[in-house]
Parts: C-alpha cells; sequence; structure tokens
C-alpha cells in the first residue's frame, strides 16, 4: 500500500466538516483529503470553500444522490488520481474525532484486514433512535449472516486499496450501502477488524441525515423482499393444494403437485426480484441449486422439529421455531449461494483456497 486517502460524504455540511478537515491535516499533513458534496447547493458553498482552502480535494454532485453515490464517486476518484492507496471514510458532521479517524486509517495501512469498522460502544447518553436502530441492525445481521459485528451503522470505516473495485461494484446509492457492503464483504468471507472509538453525539444527532423509516426500508430490503416473497409463495402452495385436491380427490399428488408450483414461483420471484441477480443462460445453474437447497431444508426441518418435540416443545412453538431458524438459512444460503453472480463465487472460492490463491480472507466472527 502507498497509504491511506481520508473520504467524506458531505450533504449539507457546516462548519463542523472545515473544523474536521482542518485539523486532520494539521495532525497529518501528508494525509489526502477528498469531500464529495452531495448536492448541498448554494447555502453550503463558503462551507466547501473553507474544505477546499484547507488543501482538500472537493468532487460536486450536481444534486443529491445519496451517501452510497458519493462513496462511490469518492472510491473512483481515488484510485485514479491515488492508485494504490486506501481509503479512510468518516462522516461530515462532527461525529468522529481526529483521534478516532486516524486510528482506524492506521489499523488498515499493513492492507492484511479487508475491513476496518471504527465500532461506537454506544455508551452513556445515546439517542434512543440510534441506539434502537443499531440494536436491531446488528441483531439481524447476526442472524443472517452468523458474524457478530458490533457497529454495523458506523459510518467510519477503512478499507485497503485492494477492496476499492468491488466496494464500486456494491449496489445501493444511500444509507443502505454500507450496509450492503458490510453483508458483501462477509459473503466473500473478507477479514473485518473492528477498533473501538469514542462515541459522540452532537445536539441528539439532530445533524443526521439519516430517515429511520425510508432508510431503515432500504436498509431491510432484500430480507424484506425474501419474506415477502416466502409469503407469496405459502399462499400459492395452499390455494394449489386446495384446488388440486377438489379435482384429485388424492392428497399426495395434490401435496407434490402444490409444492412444484410454489417452488417455482418462489424461485422466480427470489431470481428477479428478490436478489435482483439474473444472469442470461445461468437459471439451469441456480435451479438446480436452488431444489437441491430446498430438499436439504426440508430434512433439516424435519429433523429440527423432531428434535425439538422430543426435548418435551409443544409441536406449535416447535414449528415457529424451526421455520424461523429456516427462513435466516434460506435467505443467507440463496443469498451467498444460489443467486451468485461467478465473480462473486470465484471470490469465495479464492478465500476458502487461502493464501496461497488469494489475499487473506476469514471473516472475523467474534465470539
Amino acid at each position: 500500500m502507498s497509504g491511506m486517502v481520508l473520504l467524506i460524504p458531505a450533504y449539507e455540511p457546516d462548519e463542523r466538516l472545515v473544523h474536521l478537515v482542518a485539523r486532520v491535516r494539521t495532525a497529518r499533513p501528508d494525509l489526502p483529503v477528498v469531500v464529495v458534496d452531495d448536492g448541498s447547493g448554494p447555502a453550503c458553498a463558503h462551507v466547501l470553500a473553507g474544505v477546499a482552502a484547507t488543501g482538500a480535494t472537493v468532487l460536486r454532485h450536481d444534486r443529491n444522490r445519496g451517501k452510497g453515490r458519493a462513496l462511490r464517486t469518492g472510491f473512483a476518484h481515488v484510485r485514479a488520481h491515488h492508485p494504490g492507496a486506501g481509503v479512510v471514510c468518516a462522516d461530515c458532521d462532527g461525529q468522529h474525532t481526529v483521534g478516532d479517524v486516524l486510528a482506524v486509517a492506521d489499523r488498515a495501512m499493513p492492507g492484511d484486514a479487508d475491513v476496518v469498522l471504527g465500532t461506537r460502544l454506544l455508551t452513556g447518553r445515546v439517542p434512543l433512535r440510534s441506539r434502537f436502530g443499531n440494536a436491531c441492525t446488528r441483531t439481524a445481521f447476526h442472524l443472517g449472516t452468523g458474524c457478530r459485528i458490533r457497529d454495523t451503522q458506523t459510518g467510519l470505516r477503512a478499507y485497503p486499496a485492494h477492496a476499492l473495485a468491488g466496494l464500486l461494484e456494491v449496489r445501493g446509492d444511500r444509507f443502505e450501502y454500507e450496509l450492503a457492503a458490510l453483508l458483501r464483504a462477509v459473503a466473500e468471507g473478507r477479514t473485518i477488524v473492528e477498533v473501538p472509538i469514542a462515541t459522540v453525539y452532537l445536539d441528539g444527532n439532530a445533524s443526521s441525515h439519516f430517515r429511520p423509516l425510508v432508510d431503515s426500508a432500504r436498509v431491510y430490503a432484500p430480507l424484506l423482499r425474501f419474506a415477502a416473497s416466502s409469503l407469496v409463495a405459502f399462499a400459492v402452495d395452499a390455494v394449489a393444494l386446495l384446488a388440486l385436491v377438489a379435482v384429485t380427490h388424492a392428497l399426495l399428488p395434490a401435496v407434490v403437485l402444490a409444492r412444484v408450483i410454489s417452488s417455482v414461483v418462489n424461485f422466480t420471484a427470489n431470481r428477479w426480484w428478490v436478489f435482483r441477480r439474473p444472469q442470461r443462460g445461468r437459471w439451469p445453474q441456480e435451479a438446480a441449486r436452488y431444489w437441491a437447497l430446498a430438499v436439504v431444508l426440508l430434512a433439516a426441518g424435519y429433523a429440527t422439529l423432531w428434535g425439538l418435540t422430543q426435548l418435551g416443545v409443544a409441536l406449535l412453538p416447535a414449528k415457529v421455531l424451526t421455520d424461523l431458524l429456516l427462513f435466516v438459512v434460506g435467505f443467507q444460503v440463496q443469498r451467498t449461494a444460489v443467486f451468485v453472480r461467478r465473480r462473486e463465487r470465484d471470490a469465495r472460492a479464492l478465500a476458502v483456497a487461502g493464501p496461497a490463491a488469494a489475499p487473506p480472507a476469514v471473516a472475523r466472527r467474534a465470539a
């Protein structure tokens, strides 16, 4: 690696951005700073002029395009103008101290970690919406991936140079981008390291542009679409079963045929809508993996249900617990192994092959 670049996406920033950049430039003059003005408008022109006066590079979007798009603009700029450099990303609202920014950047410098997270301990007077939102996302992330990360919503992150190309391919233009990047890192078996940082909330986090309802929906969209697809498949299965039994008066063939029909609907919905990864000519392989997974989940569901009932758990709660577990497992496996681009699958294969085939890539899994 040849150093780091500080990247700050900024939407309607105030003087705190100027102070942050100036203090970073004073503490680490050799650390280039790139600020992406995400369509802040004329009212913030004096702030961005002050940032430019410190020696930072200011890139501009003609209109607000979202934090994810601003980050990708910055990554592309760094790759073009600072080849071989990694990136440390910070927010523009003064909630990251200079010491923490530099600590996260320094941890990424050796290049042995694919993602370095500045992890807030969330102690003291933390706004309720921030504490609750982080707890929900942290729990959902652990259930969906099996990977424990203390702060999935931190905006202070660092990436080595070799990670930037992949970050340009991550989908999402707004706040969902950072969670999508983290999910991709786990799916590809990347090394994730957490560095404790201070928890700073100014004025009850009033400067945050995060919209709890709209942006939370964006963050959880893939999981919500998967749940909706599963419910639709359940409804199709039930309707088809009733219709087939009424026509054939035979339960077993009706059950089998109804399940085939509902699984085709579910496969199609997941491929085109949930994971949005249709590839021309790839559906036979994806279908084979999908139905192989369905068989495995069916066997696992029976075994789990049998085991729970043998332990004395009543049938209804055992069924609910089993289905919830299989829902989470099914979502994760379909996202990472069934509906997956060849490039992503090859990346995971290299990760499994070990250092001889690729850079170290073992996801951090805290106890």
